[in-house]
C-alpha cells in the first residue's frame, strides 16, 4: 500500500508539472490531495490516531472538494485562458522535475540516514513535492498555478511531518488548514483585481511595472 501511495503522489505531482491547461492543474491538485489524504488515514489507522483521522477527513474536505472548486470558480469568472503558459516548455519541465526529484532522494538519504528505506522514500517523496511546487511557482506564468504551486508544496510539508513524527499536534494541522483556507480565498480576491487592473493574469506582464 505504501508503494502505492508513493507513486501516487509522485505521479499526480509529476502530472502537475506537465499540465497545459488550468483545468488539468487542478484536477492533478485535487489528485495529490487524495493521495496525501489517504497516506494520512494509513497512517491513523496504524496508530489509532484520532487526530489524524480528522485530519484525513480535512483534507478530503479542503483539499479534495472544496479548495479545487474555488480555484475553478475563480478561472471561470475570470474568464482565464486555459493554457497555463510556460516559461520553458512542459518537455523541459519533465526534465527538471526528474532532476529535482533525484536531488529529493539524495537530501533525504542525508537527512534520514540510518533510517528505515520508508522514511527515506517518503521524505524523498516530501523533498521532491516541496521542490516541484516551488518550480510550478516560478516556471508557470498564469497567477492560478502559483497558488497551486504553494498549496502543492504545504501538501510536501505534510507529508514530510506524517512520515517523519507521526503528525505534528493537532491544534497546529488545525491552524494550518484555516490560514490555507483563508489564504486561497484572499489570493482568489486578489486574482480578481489583478485581472480587472491588468485584464489578464499573466504574472510576465507584471514586467511592465519594472522602473
Amino acid at each position: 500500500m505504501e508503494t502505492f501511495l508513493v507513486l501516487g503522489l509522485l505521479g499526480s505531482t509529476f502530472a502537475m508539472v506537465f499540465s497545459k491547461r488550468i483545468s488539468a492543474l487542478i484536477g492533478n491538485f485535487a489528485l495529490q490531495s487524495f493521495f496525501l489524504c489517504l497516506f494520512s488515514f494509513m497512517e491513523a489507522l496504524k496508530g489509532n490516531h484520532l487526530g489524524l483521522y480528522l485530519i484525513s477527513g480535512l483534507i478530503l474536505v479542503l483539499k479534495v472538494i472544496l479548495i479545487p472548486q474555488i480555484i475553478r470558480y475563480v478561472a471561470v469568472n475570470i474568464k482565464s485562458d486555459e493554457n497555463l503558459g510556460f516559461f520553458i516548455s512542459p518537455q523541459l519541465s519533465l526534465v527538471c522535475a526528474l532532476v529535482l526529484t533525484y536531488l529529493a532522494w539524495l537530501l533525504a538519504s542525508t537527512v534520514f540516514m540510518g533510517q528505515p528505506i520508508l522514511i527515506r522514500i517518503f521524505g524523498a517523496t516530501a523533498f521532491s513535492m516541496v521542490s516541484l511546487g516551488i518550480f510550478l511557482m516560478i516556471f508557470r506564468i498564469i497567477a492560478l498555478a502559483q497558488v497551486i504551486g504553494l498549496l502543492a508544496m504545504e501538501n510536501g510539508i505534510f507529508l514530510l511531518a506524517s512520515a517523519v513524527s507521526g503528525g505534528m499536534p493537532f491544534i497546529v494541522e488545525m491552524a494550518i488548514f484555516f490560514d490555507i483556507f483563508v489564504g486561497v480565498v484572499i489570493l482568489g480576491i486578489f486574482i480578481f483585481r489583478i485581472n480587472k487592473l491588468f485584464v489578464g493574469i499573466d504574472v510576465s506582464k507584471l514586467n511592465s511595472l519594472k522602473g
